[in-house]
């Protein structure tokens, strides 16, 4: 199909764009944090995957090399972010709050189906405390588990490299995950319950228009509760939904491709 598009099959072209844009979007969404984000980052980046086409040779899998392209822009990004980068200090100071302002309150019915929805929305959170490029390694590592081999060729740095790069954002996520995650560990206060009343109020998790619960679901891989042992941070967040592209991301798509014939 690739070698089609190369040689100018525009069907083939929209077929390759499709076949990449759902795992480009989940990539983006996790680096970025808010669909918007991942949906502009995402044309951006498939744009310049229809471009620079030809130059793919097969060196690697056409997943490593859309994968490379993506990991570039997405670190690079310049884009002034609708939810900000952030650190471990700050956030769990925010959570100690949330949960301390939470006593005694007592969640409204219609919305305790938004739960799984704060739930992602905090996991985001912890994702964007972590700084870029350790951040895209537990992404391709704890997420996507990618073999060590193929997200060290994606980042273009050695396995070594990566293994210590990997090593450093999980022991990161793990401590923060330790320390006040209730599905980590029972014994901890923080719970999505507790926290979503008070991130409804602050506009975090809107009940009109949940963002998470807005985008298609790819895979969803529920998280089984074990209360008697310690959950990693990777096994909660490999049990959050992974997302696709929103509904309306193909007419984009579309006018991307014809942009790309008037071009040519």
């Amino acid at each position: 199909m690739v070698a089609r598009a190369q040689a100018g099959d525009r069907d083939a072209l929209a077929e390759v764009v499709r076949a990449m844009q759902d795992r480009v979007f989940h990539l983006a969404l996790r680096m970025l944090g808010t669909a918007e984000d991942a949906r502009d980052a995402s044309q951006e980046i498939l744009v310049r995957m229809v471009t620079k086409l030809g130059s793919f040779r097969g060196e690697s899998s056409f997943g490593t090399w859309v994968h490379r392209l993506a990991v570039h822009a997405l670190i690079n990004t310049k884009i002034a972010l609708r939810r900000r980068e952030s650190n471990f200090d700050d956030l769990g100071e925010s959570l100690d709050a949330a949960v301390a302002a939470s006593a005694g309150m007592t969640l409204a019915p219609e919305h305790a189906a938004l739960i799984d929805e704060a739930k992602q929305v905090c996991v985001q959170g912890m994702l964007l405390c972590l700084d870029r490029p350790h951040r895209v390694a537990y992404i391709l590592g704890e997420i996507l588990e990618l073999a060590g081999d193929e997200a060290a060729a994606i980042l273009e740095i050695t396995p070594a490299a990566y293994r210590k790069r990997l090593s450093r954002a999980r022991a990161e996520m793990d401590a923060f995950f330790a320390g006040r995650c209730g599905l980590a560990d029972p014994a901890n206060a923080c719970r999505c319950r507790r926290v979503l009343p008070l991130a409804i109020a602050g506009g975090i998790v809107d009940p009109a228009a949940p963002p998470f619960a807005r985008l298609p679901v790819v895979r969803e891989d529920r998280l089984r509760v074990d209360i008697e042992r310690l959950r990693s941070g990777a096994e909660i967040v490999r049990g959050l939904p992974q997302h696709g592209s929103p509904e309306d991301f193909a007419q984009g798509i579309r006018t991307l491709l014809r942009g790309f014939d008037d071009a040519n």
